[in-house]
């Protein structure tokens, strides 16, 4: 069973992952685009590889096509939370429960090639949007379920840490 992550992860604003090496504070929201089709291209190129995708390695740790269904669908809940930001004042976010979404949804039995093309388009309407964010946009702000407030460009920020971050965690055991 998985332990239900409840940790505030916003503090990798404010200093540097130490599991993943991520600093928020080394890059800029217009890098964010780029950051998110690499990073969905490793996970193509790991879910259409042949290899065995779906095995936990650890009971309490999601497989590989786990924590690639868990990246594509923040890749469509940010989309949705970027689209609000853009469109609405200040809103709040519709609270989103990940975990109860990987039972609800069975990432492990998931088609590895199916996720693989829907976290690469995913992740390619987010690219998109991030691009289309005019310089004064950068400041609109939104606000998490659980009181966590951004700005786009922390929100950017923020949010790239999450596929960067689970990309570690399926790689350094296959490096």
């Amino acid at each position: 069973m998985i332990t239900p992550d409840t940790k505030d992860w916003t503090w990798v604003l404010r200093r540097t992952c130490p599991e993943c090496g991520f600093d928020a504070s080394s890059i800029t929201p217009r890098q964010v685009p780029a950051m998110l089709r690499v990073n969905a291209a490793s996970w193509r190129q790991l879910l259409t590889a042949g290899a065995d995708v779906r095995t936990r390695p650890r009971p309490d740790k999601w497989s590989p096509l786990e924590y690639a269904c868990h990246v594509r669908d923040v890749f469509r809940i940010y989309d949705d939370r970027l689209v609000l930001m853009l469109t609405e004042d200040d809103p709040a976010f519709p609270n989103w429960d990940q975990d109860e979404t990987a039972v609800a949804e069975r990432y492990g039995e998931q088609d590895p090639r199916h996720v693989a093309d829907e976290l690469a388009e995913a992740a390619e309407t987010l690219a998109a949007r991030f691009e289309r964010v005019n310089d004064d946009q950068w400041q609109r702000t939104g606000t998490r379920s659980d009181g966590a407030h951004f700005t786009v460009d922390t929100f950017a920020r923020y949010f790239i840490h999450d596929p960067v971050h689970h990309w570690h965690d399926v790689t350094p055991e296959r490096l």
